[in-house]
């Protein structure tokens, strides 16, 4: 079932991208396969009117497939993770901090002969 669909929905995208390199810009005077061809072919008029619903009924056919893919994959509910064994994942040794550890900070203590304290790692205040 899944292989049909994901067939369909292949075959809507080439389908879009053949439709829409048909399809004529504007103010252009050459569509990109075979000149004005398209239009005599189908009149200046109508071939407008059908690559522009052969567009939308691909964009409308595209977009459904897409969203069918997507219900049945999330419905399956697995992990493309489920078959990795647990022993391949790399050990680290000691957990990683997002923060770096801050440098201890020097404290003064004065000196025992009655000279001034030791500098502390601040700055000096500015005057």
């Amino acid at each position: 079932m899944i292989y049909l669909l994901y067939t369909l929905h292949v075959v809507l995208c080439i389908f879009l991208i053949l439709v829409v390199l048909l399809q004529q810009g504007k103010g252009a005077d050459l569509s990109v396969f075979g000149g004005g061809s398209t239009m005599a072919a189908f009149g200046a008029r109508s071939a407008t009117n059908l690559l522009h619903r052969l567009t939308v009924a691909g964009f409308v056919g595209f977009v459904l497939t897409t969203l069918v893919i997507a219900f049945l994959k999330t419905s399956e509910a697995s992990s493309v993770m489920e078959a990795v064994p647990a022993a391949t994942a790399p050990a680290t040794s000691a957990p990683v901090s997002a923060a770096p550890e801050a440098a201890p900070e020097t404290t003064a203590t004065p000196a025992e002969s009655g000279s001034e304290a030791a500098p502390t790692s601040e700055p000096p205040a500015p005057n």
